[in-house]
């Protein structure tokens, strides 16, 4: 930091001051000729500053949380935060050091990255007018700049000394999210409270990251919603990290502690653009015989039978370099995975269905989590390579009443817009509406392929012979006949005759069929051959009006 509170003579200063010696004569003593004397007010800053650091030391360490400048320490490469704004909001004369928020940049593996921090230590991290100046100029800066903004929320929510002035930093802040929507990069770290309409500036963000301990977000608290319903609930099972996680789908990943939270956000980064205009980052690879062993090891993940299942996770090690997956919301919408990772040095987006979890079908919460993933990837140039084994959509009232038409339809949505390469590899089943939505050619897919044992149909084989034969079962069944012998050789037939990948390669929904051993060298040629492929603008629409 070249700041200069943290410069050497500052430091002679305090450490003339400390042992008896006069503040002029520290100066004087520890300045060169060629330097200008440090005036008093300077000095009283930065033992204003070294207070405040102290006592936010001595605060959040008392509740297991570190201080705001200790967070960024862990965020940045080391030495590289530059803050502004540093005492925006204070009076030095007075002994304010400053405001709720620290803003600035710094790097993430070397890239420029944009920063605000909430000091729950200064008036509990609310935001008023000047933290609410300081955030926007910052996210104004950033847009400008071109890069990445992350938000680390620790706050009691708005003044409310200053009243309607700070409800109207938050729209302020609302405003200029939506305006780096889609632009760069928006990550939001929950480690403290974040109340009210304070949920509302992560929640717009690209991604939110909790810890298991002290993140809660909520729009009422526990006292509010003891009173209006008479519920009695505790901070973290109305809208702890867990919850959120689990339940709500509102954040993407629950660190075990900060550490781990932040170290999270600086791996996204690195598989991130700088901003929309950009290609994401490239990396060094070099191919060697273990990924050959590797790639062998395919064949036998996928069981033959449709009904057994298999961990997807499993098939996407045998792909990606070093078998690295940065999984995004693994605990929610579990039938789904989606995440970042690398084919070659060059991330991608994958998107897969999870045999393990319920045969891998698509409900209301799988389904606006792969929607989302694709979005967030087809903003920042990402590729998406799609992993296919889905039976249909989850049947029933639960489903259709929580909208599964409403909410499947965004993955339509999302994969129907996306102008960011698209390669499809059909694994094991592919049926009805689900195979069309999961990144079809019809869709919009650029390149898919199946692998030899792929079943691609309207629906199953047993479900398909139920309707097509159901009278020539029953007439079966009146005659005393074995029916079930019958409905076997009718599936059997089914199977050979049109539940497999045949009729797509026939009429060019599948490029080719491939061996499970090529899987990873077919996305590679892929993504190679659609590298050059750019975004086209086919109306002069404003924007459409996606299911939500």
């Amino acid at each position: 930091m070249t700041d200069i509170m943290d410069s050497p003579a500052v430091k002679a200063v305090q450490a003339a001051a400390g042992t008896g010696a006069s503040a002029s004569a520290g100066a004087d003593a520890a300045q060169p000729s060629t330097h200008q004397p440090l005036r008093a007010a300077v000095v009283k800053a930065a033992e204003l500053a070294r207070a405040a650091e102290d006592r936010a030391r001595d605060k959040q360490h008392a509740k297991g949380k570190k201080t705001a400048r200790e967070r960024l320490d862990l965020l940045f490469d080391t030495g590289s935060f530059e803050e502004i704004g540093r005492f925006q909001g204070g009076n030095i004369a007075g002994g304010n050091a400053g405001a709720a928020v620290i803003t600035g940049f710094g790097l993430v593996y070397g890239r420029k990255v944009a920063v605000y921090a909430q000091d729950f230590s200064v008036k509990g991290g609310t935001l008023g007018t000047a933290e609410g100046e300081k955030i926007c100029r910052l996210m104004d800066m950033a847009i400008d700049l071109k890069v990445p903004i992350v938000a680390i929320v620790d706050s009691g929510g708005a003044r409310i000394q200053e009243g309607v002035a700070a409800l109207t930093q938050y729209g302020r802040i609302f405003r200029k999210t939506c305006e780096a929507s889609g632009f760069v990069p928006q990550l939001s770290l929950i480690l403290g409270p974040c109340a009210g309409g304070a949920v509302y500036c992560p929640a717009l963000t690209d991604l939110i990251i909790m810890t298991r301990e002290n993140s809660n977000m909520f729009v009422t608290g526990p006292d509010v919603v003891k009173a209006a319903t008479g519920e009695t609930i505790s901070m973290a099972d109305l809208g702890g990290g867990e919850v959120h996680n689990k339940v709500s789908g509102v954040a993407h990943y629950l660190g075990e502690d900060e550490s781990d939270a932040i170290d999270y956000a600086r791996t996204v980064l690195a598989y991130l653009p700088s901003n929309a205009d950009s290609q994401p980052p490239t990396y060094a690879y070099a191919a060697t015989r273990a990924e050959r062993d590797t790639a062998k090891r395919l064949a036998a993940i996928v069981p033959a039978n449709e009904r057994q299942p298999y961990d997807m996770l499993d098939v996407i090690r045998c792909i990606t370099d070093y078998g690295e997956f940065v999984q995004v919301q693994e605990l929610f919408g579990a039938s789904a995975l989606v995440g970042f990772a690398c084919i070659e040095g060059k991330p991608v987006g994958i998107v897969a269905n999870q045999p393990n979890v319920r045969a891998g079908i698509l409900d209301v919460d799988s389904s606006e989590k792969v929607a989302r993933f694709v979005r967030l990837c087809d903003a920042f140039n990402l590729p998406v390579v799609t992993l296919v084994d889905v039976p249909g959509y989850k049947p029933g009232s639960d489903q259709e009443h929580a909208g599964i038409i409403r909410r499947g339809a965004k993955v339509i949505y999302a994969y129907a817009n996306a102008q960011v390469p698209l390669v499809t590899v059909v694994l094991r089943k592919a049926f009805g509406g689900a195979y069309i939505v999961m990144g079809s050619k019809a869709i919009g897919a650029d390149l898919n392929f199946a692998w030899p044992s792929s079943q691609i149909a309207v629906l199953g084989a047993a479900g398909a012979v139920n309707i097509i034969h159901r009278h020539d079962l029953a007439k079966a069944k009146a005659a005393g006949l074995d029916v079930e012998a019958l409905r076997a050789k009718y599936i059997k037939d089914y199977e050979t005759s049109t539940v497999n990948a045949n009729l797509s390669l026939e009429i060019g929904q599948i490029d080719a069929m491939i061996d499970p051993e090529q899987t990873r060298e077919v996305i590679i040629e892929s993504l190679a051959t659609l590298a050059t492929k750019r975004r086209v603008k086919r109306t002069t629409k404003h924007h459409g009006n996606q299911p939500l």
